[in-house]
């Protein structure tokens, strides 16, 4: 019997790291069944071709192993494109690569808004404002990662950030109160903008189509997102596809000078 070596026991546990790592990124998505039902068909086929050595059924799965690695790209690519932005937008990557090119990865919202009292007490003030009357809001921040794609869904602003213009925004007959009001640096770049819409399954039953649309946008970009609930009044941030419900003016002001939980 052929001895385990030093690199058949690296092999196996870089195998089981990644498998664990596209477990853990597809465990709350409709996708999950799938990846189990590909683990299934996979741990047959070792078994078979490698274990048991049977090789006209072996020689049956391997042409089926090739043709299905094509179907899954095809059935997976959005969650391929998730997994790949993941890890090309994690802190630790960013960091590395900002350290190449000789720049400060801040992890933040940009210099010109983040800690500009000015600039983020209206918007407190109009997600308080807008809490109380319950209007339904969706605010996101552009961080270092550039929404131009998603501002041009909606309407151009290019407008100075106050506390009556988001309100007027999101009143409810405005033209503009559906979908997401994009801010970059100290003004409201875009209104009524289309996000990605998040599938996972552990976003609570009581969350409607903006809290999905602000965890979309958080999971692929950098962004901070806001929402003001229509149903309930209660606030609600996005950042890095994690929720913090039930925000304060205080906490909320915190957050957005920190640019993050």
């Amino acid at each position: 019997m052929q001895a385990i070596s030093i690199k058949d026991i690296l092999d196996i546990v870089l195998v089981a790291l990644i498998m664990y790592y596209v477990y853990r990124l597809l465990r709350h998505t409709r996708s999950a069944y799938v990846f189990y039902g590909v683990l299934t068909f996979v741990f047959f086929w070792i078994v078979v071709s490698q274990i048991l050595e049977m090789k006209l059924l072996g020689t049956l799965l391997n042409q089926l192993i090739n043709v299905g690695v094509i179907a899954l790209i095809v059935l997976f690519q959005e969650d391929i494109r998730r997994v790949l932005y993941s890890i090309g937008s994690s802190h630790r990557f960013r960091r590395i690569m900002n350290h190449l090119k000789n720049e400060k990865n801040t992890g933040r919202l940009t210099d010109d808004f983040r800690n500009d009292r000015d600039t983020i007490i209206p918007i407190v003030m109009a997600c308080i404002n807008m809490s109380k009357q319950k209007v339904g809001a969706l605010i996101v921040m552009e961080n270092d990662i550039k929404l131009t794609e998603f501002e041009r869904t909606g309407e151009e602003l290019d407008a100075k950030i106050s506390q009556r213009l988001l309100e007027n925004i999101f009143f409810k007959n405005s033209p503009l109160h559906d979908g997401a009001t994009i801010i970059q640096g100290g003004k409201v770049r875009s209104a009524a903008c289309i996000l990605p819409i998040s599938h996972d399954l552990d976003i609570p039953k009581d969350f409607g189509l903006r809290h999905r649309a602000a965890r979309g946008i958080s999971h692929e970009t950098d962004a901070l997102a806001v929402v003001v609930s229509e149903e309930t009044g209660n606030i609600t941030v996005a950042y890095s596809n994690q929720f913090q419900s039930h925000i304060t003016a205080e906490e909320l002001e915190i957050i957005l000078m920190k640019g993050r939980f």
